[in-house]
């Protein structure tokens, strides 16, 4: 990765959430053997403004040639690099309910840099079993456990009534990163990464959309 992309240390929020939709649309086009793409392909593709997407692109340091475009491997390089992919993150997950056992058996995770490598509950039926041969443990075990383990990332998909707790759990154990799946906002110090991702506000949002249709 160049160098100038490592000093870069601030990207709008905006922007880094399109770039993984730009990589998506590139590396189909690099099955079907395609090796240059413009910012105007990719924008007639994912409905962004082709100057759109050539500023986003220009925070990473990627910048097209004129009547010729952008080197498709180059980009997902880059891309990839940049967003974290291909960086293996080891991570845990906390409560290993219907939505909990899915992701533990989503080895797809992996392709773009996560790899859940155990599981924690507190439910006896499923301590000490195997998901997809990923081991679940007692969540009052993780802090003692995690020192092997070497988790820095946390998901959550606890009932939300735990969702504090098991946060604040997890953080003592070494995490620096949370993945939270439940509707309820968490606090965190500040040098913990938050990330939410409510599928019940998502639903809400789309719920609400549809009146209007």
């Amino acid at each position: 990765m160049p160098e100038s992309i490592e000093k870069r240390s601030y990207i709008p929020e905006p922007a880094l959430r399109r770039l993984p939709w730009y990589l998506a649309y590139v590396k189909l086009l690099k099955k079907k053997g395609e090796s240059q793409v413009s910012s105007t392909q990719i924008a007639k593709k994912i409905n962004v403004l082709a100057s759109q997407i050539a500023k986003d692109l220009s925070y990473v340091d990627i910048h097209g040639k004129t009547r010729v475009g952008y080197d498709i491997d180059h980009l997902i390089e880059v891309l990839e690099s940049f967003l974290g992919f291909r960086s293996m993150h080891r991570a845990v997950l906390f409560g290993v309910g219907s939505l909990g056992a899915a992701l533990l058996s989503d080895s797809g995770l992996e392709q773009f840099g996560l790899k859940i490598i155990a599981g924690f509950d507190v439910e006896a039926s499923i301590v000490n079993t195997k998901i997809s041969g990923i081991p679940v443990y007692h969540s009052d075990d993780f802090v003692e456990l995690n020192k092997s383990l070497k988790a820095n990332i946390g998901i959550l998909t606890v009932p939300p009534d735990f969702a504090q707790q098991v946060a604040d759990r997890i953080i003592e154990g070494g995490v620096r990163g949370i993945w939270n799946f439940t509707p309820f906002r968490i606090l965190v110090p500040d040098n913990i990464v938050l990330q939410n991702t409510s599928l019940y506000a998502h639903l809400a949002v789309m719920f609400n959309r549809l009146k209007d249709k």
